[in-house]
């Protein structure tokens, strides 16, 4: 995968390029922070809060650095602040505008992982979604068994929309790695 094409398509907003951005480096932020906090809950966080920060702000990255290390500061940053508030859980103030341009971003139409959710058998699936932490299968749940839309879920959980967006993405993601791996 060429990262500079993936950067580029992600800047005009293409959902793929930042699904391929998020695989590609999600493991590296994760482990850097992990090493960080050394708590999980928290690590986990802070990786979802980077990457929606990067995502928002995506058209300011600079080339002349590697995307990588772009990613590494912003979590630092994420770290830096959630240490201030002195909480679990970390946050950003989103403005209206710029919760609606993530609101945009946001493909409704059905994609492949969606596609394998709708088609497995339910109880078998059911146990699947059970081996997810229990954050991974609270938006599984409001996704697609209440049918709640991005912005239902953000004001149900009282989280930044973007959060919701990276959360549900990597719950989709584990959920099709914990069903691949029974077949």
């Amino acid at each position: 995968m060429e990262i500079k094409k993936q950067i580029e398509k992600a800047k005009i907003g293409d959902q793929v390029a930042f699904t391929s951005l998020l695989d590609y480096y999600w493991n590296e932020v994760y482990g850097f922070m992990l090493k960080r906090t050394e708590n999980e809950t928290d690590a986990e966080d802070i990786t979802i809060e980077t990457f929606a920060k990067a995502f928002d702000k995506i058209a300011t990255y600079n080339p002349e650095f590697q995307f990588n290390t772009w990613l590494i500061a912003i979590a630092k940053n994420v770290h830096i602040d959630m240490l201030r508030k002195k909480k679990s859980t970390v946050f950003l103030d989103i403005t209206d505008e710029e919760d609606n341009q993530a609101y945009n971003v946001a493909d409704s139409s059905p994609s492949p992982e969606d596609k394998i959710i709708t088609e497995q058998n339910l109880s078998r699936l059911l146990q699947c979604i059970k081996e997810l932490k229990p954050h991974y299968q609270e938006v599984i749940q409001l996704r697609y068994f209440q049918e709640l839309s991005y912005q239902e879920i953000s004001e149900q959980l009282k989280e930044p929309l973007s959060n919701v967006k990276i959360k549900l993405l990597r719950a989709k993601k584990l959920l099709a790695e914990i069903i691949h791996n029974r077949r």
